[in-house]
């Protein structure tokens, strides 16, 4: 089936389709936590942990931009010290121009504040728990993937990712980095997150911030978990 883009009004919705779809695997589990990547992610990981009835956190993560083109990302960073970098022969030359010009630093800052402003969990409160990390979206793959190798170094008792749409050359490289894989929709060559939503507007860290506080002020703990799928 063909599918033709906007599928989704918001990214509150797309969070709903996906704890759907999630439910068979992760809605009877008292030991779930859903991850958040800000900032698109994070309304997207509200309705998933809303709907799955369990604790919502954040993972920051940063791509590595040119300033002068800064939507085109030659690498990320996440906790831990992971660095991922654009595939290919020029991804040393990369790094090394990230790191003379100071676009690495600059990125590294902004991780660190991220993880404070946001509250992202100390590493020992994930270990052994099952993580559903969820974005708005992967295009290139490149902060995801930082993330969860991120993520796989706390060892959690497993490691699933969701995402209401990818590009499927980057989800079957994804794929191999965890246990389960769900996507609303797979995309050949996906050029932008956007269109599939008819508003994806970008979020300020206020906008996360309330999202966040409503979501932590609703969750109750595992006695909030029945054996009801989402409505």
């Amino acid at each position: 089936m063909t599918l033709h883009p906007p599928l989704w009004r918001n990214r509150h919705q797309a969070g709903v389709a996906l704890a759907e779809q999630l439910w068979p695997s992760a809605g009877q589990r008292l030991d779930n936590s859903v991850i958040a990547l800000p900032r698109g992610g994070v309304p997207v990981a509200v309705a998933v942990a809303e709907r799955l009835r369990c604790p919502l956190a954040t993972w920051s993560v940063r791509k590595v931009a040119d300033p002068q083109w800064p939507e085109l990302a030659i690498g990320a960073i996440a906790h831990g010290g992971v660095t991922v970098w654009r595939n290919g022969h020029a991804a040393a030359s990369r790094e090394a121009m990230a790191r003379q010009r100071g676009w690495l630093e600059a990125q590294e800052r902004e991780l660190l504040r991220r993880q404070r402003l946001f509250g992202d969990p100390l590493p020992e409160e994930l270990q052994g728990r099952h993580l559903i990390v969820v974005d708005d979206g992967i295009a290139t793959g490149m902060t995801v993937k930082a993330a969860l190798l991120s993520l796989r170094q706390l060892q959690p008792g497993s490691l699933t990712l969701a995402v209401p749409v990818v590009d499927r050359a980057v989800a079957r490289e994804l794929a191999g980095l965890v246990d389960h894989f769900e996507a609303g929709a797979l995309v050949d060559q996906l050029e932008a997150v956007g269109m599939w939503f008819e508003a994806f507007d970008q979020l300020s860290d206020r906008e996360v911030l309330e999202l966040l506080e409503t979501s932590r002020a609703g969750w109750c703990g595992p006695a909030a978990t029945t054996a009801s799928p989402p409505d």
